[in-house]
């Protein structure tokens, strides 16, 4: 009997013991989708299977990595919000359109760190990544502007101070010096220079007065740097093709192409700011954009949980740091920008000195297709002889267009 009793007590116990036992958790999957530029798709890729790594208890994940230039992000987002990225990366000029469109998720996890992290509610990168007061992205770099990368193989220190004189010397070598004319991101360079001005209105609409001053001068000032055979106008890509082939040996453009600098003219490799162009018979300080990258979060995403943890973790201090090492790319984190190989980086230190005489970009949507057209023209020596102020009033007129 006693042995009967002490089965059914084991009985018991195990039976209560299943009943106090709970059920292992089902893991959600979670689907979502990134989109970088290009040249990062590698190291994204790296980031994305770590994050995975970290997580891998909590949920099964389905992450697709996509191409998406960063200056190019706000115009597909807003083709088709719903079926956008749920993380994208974009500059921050972009900003304004995409919150405006509802496109952009307030940041409400952990929003106090990743102040804090980009040094604090009064820093630069946070203010680009707010909307009155608050977060509504996450600051990736603080680099986002431009200088004179150059190859001391042809030119000294004092050389690249002005713009003439690297002309002249890249002439006589057979070489040339590039800075994209088609692009309202560059050739701001030389109207700011010149006293004029460009900038956002509170409807989203663009002021600019080009088209008044000496914004003639400027004209007249480009074109004859343009019919300079030691000059070229071309785009990003170009631009690495040349400094590779040895045809470009300096040239405006930003830290996203220091690599590639680097690579191709290795100990002759170097970066400062922007020279002083010839303005009406006098030397001028070349001015210019300055500006952040971001990492938004689509409003629309059917895991806006999971695409903000994400979203942090692609721009945290380690991730930033491998930027840098991966990129050349500036760091927004405080703590990573203050390391010691990213002081020591030539085109830091070129865009840091560049910084006194650059401007945060913030114009309207209708600033960029009147400035491709005119730069085009300039680029082209203006083939058709069109008179200077006609060039510029035609494009202010579309500059300061009302919005569609």
């Amino acid at each position: 009997m006693k042995k009967v009793l002490a089965i059914l007590l084991a009985l018991t116990m195990v039976i209560s013991f299943a009943a106090c036992t709970p059920a292992p958790v089902e893991k959600e999957t979670v689907e979502l989708t990134v989109w970088g530029a290009e040249e990062d798709q590698v190291m994204l890729q790296g980031m994305i299977d770590a994050f995975i790594a970290l997580h891998a208890e909590e949920a099964d994940f389905n992450i697709q990595l996509g191409v998406e230039s960063e200056s190019t992000a706000k115009d597909t987002v807003l083709t088709d919000i719903e079926a956008a990225a749920d993380v994208f990366a974009f500059a921050d000029d972009q900003l304004d359109a995409l919150y405006r469109a509802g496109a952009l998720q307030e940041i409400v996890l952990n929003p106090e760190a990743v102040i804090e992290a980009n040094g604090g509610a009064n820093a630069g990168a946070v203010g680009a990544a707010s909307v009155d007061g608050k977060l509504y992205a996450y600051p990736m770099t603080a680099d986002n502007g431009y200088f004179m990368f150059y190859n001391k193989e042809y030119f000294s220190e004092s050389d690249v101070q002005s713009l003439d004189k690297m002309l002249e010397i890249a002439s006589a070598a057979g070489k040339q010096i590039t800075m994209q004319y088609d692009s309202g991101w560059y050739i701001y360079s030389f109207f700011k220079a010149a006293g004029l001005s460009c900038g956002l209105n509170a409807d989203g609409t663009t002021s600019c007065d080009w088209n008044t001053g000496k914004g003639v001068e400027v004209v007249n000032s480009m074109l004859a740097i343009a019919s300079n055979p030691g000059f070229v106008s071309l785009n990003d890509a170009a631009f690495v093709t040349g400094i590779a082939d040895g045809s470009i040996i300096a040239g405006v453009n930003g830290v996203w192409n220091a690599v590639a600098a680097q690579e191709a003219w290795g100990d002759n490799y170097a970066a400062t700011k922007l020279p002083t162009y010839t303005l009406a018979g006098e030397q001028v300080q070349m001015a210019s954009f300055s500006g952040y990258k971001l990492i938004g979060v689509n409003a629309f995403s059917a895991n806006t949980g999971w695409a903000m943890k994400l979203a942090e973790y692609l721009t945290n201090y380690e991730n930033q740091v491998t930027r840098f090492e991966v990129r050349g790319l500036g760091p927004s984190n405080v703590e990573a920008a203050a390391s010691d190989s990213v002081q020591a980086s030539p085109a830091i230190a070129a865009l840091a000195e560049q910084s006194q005489f650059a401007t945060v970009q913030r114009v309207g949507n209708n600033y960029w297709s009147p400035t491709e057209s005119f730069g085009a023209i300039l680029a082209q020596g203006n083939p058709d002889g069109t008179d200077p102020q006609v060039l510029l009033d035609t494009m202010v007129e579309g500059i300061t267009a009302p919005l569609a």
